[in-house]
């Protein structure tokens, strides 16, 4: 029988299954944190954690390089003395490199202009600063840098440059920055880049000695400095780059601005620095939930004129009248399995990968109540509700559909494909109840309980106490049924699903332990509490000797969240803190940041690597979101940022990984992605610029994958030549912007999934105010 296209993926990067799984995650590929946060990557058999072993086989602490680029000391930006006064900017403890060369510390402003002191000493060696311009009156100070980080040379004043250049100027793809821009007191660095390894190789790029930062509006050159080299010039074999830094942190004034190379006349694309800056991004990606709806008619007053739909799988035999994949033509098994969300690129709906996306959605809220508002132009706009909730609620309703009399949950509904979606005809098949999906559903029925209670609208009460009441017929009848499983894609269920949901035992105990939590939470009862004291040694982070890991984003947020319960076991939450605490100063989060010239550390890029991305940024939000160290909040939301400004552009494609953000203020980004929906070669919606419209604002696409293979190597038709990139690449270099088929399988690069989508979600939603 042919394999299609995501079974043949699940072969071909077999190999690399066991490193890179994690928690109950989506086996289509990438980090889906469904109901647990992360993923394998698209191997045909288990797609869970298998053990909860991440990159280095069994420890779960990622594949870090050791004694590799920038593995020693942090980046400290400092010497900013326009004002007498130094600015230091993120440092780190070292990785897993070298130890620190001792030194005589760095030269260090004045604020007077003139002389200058001698700074303290430093780790990371001596590095004396270049001295800037003086215009302004001010003497540029200096830095100190580390093993493989970056030295910060003099910097200007702030004042006098005059008008140096404006929006004329060509923008030049080796000045990468966030195209939608920064918030006034966040961290602010362009990385300027020389392509040295990769499919542009050939291309050159050396910056000038005297870069500015240009107010768009008047031409003005308002802040200066030198570029200074990563690395001391070293090439980064992520991505095959010679990068600089021209960090602009001290400017604050809000406005829209660009960088400029003085000597090479180019800039960046232009950005806002503002307090507002994400707030739209915020709210086109929650939008591109709505798009995923099954079951709902999009309509122009709330989607635009070029992606309106009539309601998907409401023809005979589909959604209101789904059968068992197994007894098709048993009337008796007729379910209403309406709503829910298409899951990625492909239309299914995945019963334990739902409750992840209403669990994150709901924890993001949770997190920031404060940001969020009711005008995101969804069909639930206007009604005093805040709209992430609306989309929470959305697939809550699903759940609820999906729970039998018993208290257990369906694990599937396959769903057929077409481009628009109403315009599938076959028939929908669901899978039977299964423990994993039904402590999923638990979890989440659970956070809603305890969640939908916070903003105090009365409207909310009910659906608050019904979820509760869910959750624990949910938990009664796992507890029973512990080891209930259904392996879709397999055997009779051969093509029911694209992706297989089913998880393994320790990706059920997760879920057990995350529902436990949930409950004790809102509950305070004791067999709830005893079962999570009893058992949470065995997640991950405890077992693997404090391992903060993107892979198992949800073991962690459940040991955070139940350590935060009123009247949990003191002992467990101190082990849990602890845990956290040291596993995410160590050598594999905050003390790897060195290593990544673009800012953004990941141990691996893998299929779904943007929500790597996403996860990361989250581990270090999460110290900020929980109070576990208020003393290290600004460390942590700066390391946080940097995965922001990753998926907005600072990466070596300068490429905003979001779908057609071009009203939204981003002058490159994403034009076309993997979707049953926005099919190769439709002439409504494959890619921006060629057909009408191409696919919605908002979605993240996968991301780089350094395991792509073409779908057939075999093949003739799979001329390498065709996705070189994203074949052969460094790994940041794997990538291509586009959307085709068989045999190149563009899925394991450019596919959306929900899983992606709010992980984005809840990372941004820190940044948004």
């Amino acid at each position: 029988m042919k394999m299609g296209p995501k079974q043949v993926v699940g072969v071909v990067v077999l190999g690399f299954s066991a490193a890179c799984s994690a928690e109950g995650g989506d086996s289509k590929g990438g980090a889906d944190p469904g109901a647990a946060g992360g993923s394998a990557i698209g191997v045909g058999g288990s797609a869970t954690g298998g053990g909860g072993t991440a990159i280095s086989g069994g420890t779960g602490t990622g594949a870090t390089a050791a004694g590799g680029i920038g593995a020693t000391g942090g980046a400290t930006t400092g010497g900013i003395t326009a004002t007498g006064s130094t600015t230091s900017g993120r440092t780190t403890s070292g990785g897993t490199g070298a130890a620190p060369a001792g030194g005589t510390g760095a030269t260090g402003g004045t604020a007077t202009g003139g002389g200058s002191a001698t700074g303290g000493g430093t780790s990371g060696g001596t590095i004396t600063g270049g001295t800037g311009p003086t215009t302004g009156g001010v003497t540029g100070g200096a830095s100190t840098g580390a093993t493989g980080g970056v030295t910060d040379g003099g910097t200007p004043g702030t004042g006098g440059l005059g008008v140096v250049g404006d929006l004329s100027v060509p923008v030049s793809p080796y000045l990468v920055v966030d195209q939608f821009g920064y918030l006034p007191d966040g961290e602010k660095v362009a990385v300027i880049r020389d392509p040295e390894i990769g499919y542009d190789a050939n291309e050159s790029f050396t910056p000038g000695s005297s870069y500015a930062l240009v107010d768009a509006a008047t031409g003005i050159g308002i802040y200066g400095a030198t570029p200074v080299a990563w690395g001391d010039g070293a090439t980064d074999p992520s991505s095959g780059d010679r990068t600089w830094w021209f960090t602009f942190s001290a400017v604050t004034t809000p406005g829209e601005y660009f960088v400029l190379d003085l000597e090479r006349n180019v800039r960046s694309h232009a950005f806002t620095i503002s307090e507002q800056v994400y707030r739209d991004v915020l709210e086109q990606a929650v939008r591109m939930l709505y798009y995923q709806r099954a079951g709902q008619a999009k309509d122009a007053a709330h989607a635009g004129e070029g992606w309106t739909d009539a309601a998907s799988f409401v023809g005979p035999g589909q959604d209101h009248q789904c059968r068992l994949f197994s007894d098709m033509n048993n009337a008796g098994t007729e379910r209403d399995v309406w709503g829910g969300w298409y899951d990625a690129g492909d239309l299914n709906k995945y019963t334990s990968w739902t409750a992840g996306y209403v669990q994150s959605l709901l924890r993001a809220y949770a997190e920031t109540p404060t940001i969020w508002t009711d005008d995101y132009d969804i069909p639930e706009s206007g009604n005093g509700i805040p709209d992430v909730l609306d989309e929470a609620i959305w697939g809550l309703d699903f759940l609820k559909r999906l729970q039998q009399e018993d208290g257990s949950l369906l694990s599937i509904v396959g769903e057929p494909g077409a481009s628009p979606p109403s315009s599938a005809t076959d028939p929908c098949r669901y899978g039977p109840a299964t423990t994993s999906a039904s402590l999923a559903s638990a979890a989440a029925f659970a956070t809603a309980a305890r969640v939908l209670r916070l903003p105090g609208i009365t409207d909310l009460d009910a659906g608050a106490a019904d979820a509760l009441q869910r959750a624990e017929r949910a938990w009664t009848w796992a507890v029973a049924n512990p080891a209930v499983t259904f392996r879709n894609n397999e055997g009779d269920a051969a093509g029911v699903g694209a992706g297989q949901q089913e998880t393994d035992d320790y990706g059920r105990l997760v879920h057990k332990l995350d529902a436990a939590g949930q409950l004790f939470s809102v509950t305070g009862r004791d067999e709830y509490r005893a079962f999570f004291d009893a058992n949470y040694s065995q997640l991950n982070l405890i077992a693997a000797g404090n391992a903060v890991e993107p892979w198992h984003i949800l073991g962690q947020d459940a040991a955070l969240d139940y350590a935060s319960a009123a009247g949990a076991t003191p002992a467990t939450v101190t082990a849990i803190h602890d845990a956290y605490l040291t596993g995410i100063r160590g050598g594999s989060n905050l003390g790897a940041l060195p290593q990544d010239p673009y800012r953004a550390y990941l141990p691996a890029y893998v299929w779904g690597s943007n929500a790597i991305k996403a996860h990361m940024g989250n581990n270090f939000s999460n110290v900020v979101s929980y109070g576990l160290d208020p003393a290290s909040n600004d460390e942590m939301r700066h390391a946080a940022a940097d995965y922001v400004h990753y998926l907005h552009g600072v990466n070596p494609f300068s490429l905003v990984y979001l779908t057609n953000m071009y009203d939204h203020d981003a002058e490159n980004c994403v034009n076309e992605i993997f979707h049953t929906w926005f099919a190769n070669d439709s002439p409504l919606w494959d890619r921006v610029g060629v057909s009408t419209y191409g696919p919605p604002p908002g979605f993240l696409s996968g991301g780089p994958n350094a395991y792509y293979e073409c779908g057939d190597t075999s093949a003739a038709a799979c001329d390498p030549a065709l996705v070189s990139p994203p074949l052969g690449q460094p790994p940041q270099k794997s990538y291509k912007d586009f959307n085709a088929v068989w045999p190149e399988g563009s899925w394991s690069i450019s596919e959306p999934s929900d899983g992606y989508q709010v992980s984005y979600i809840r990372l941004l939603s820190k940044f948004v105010r």
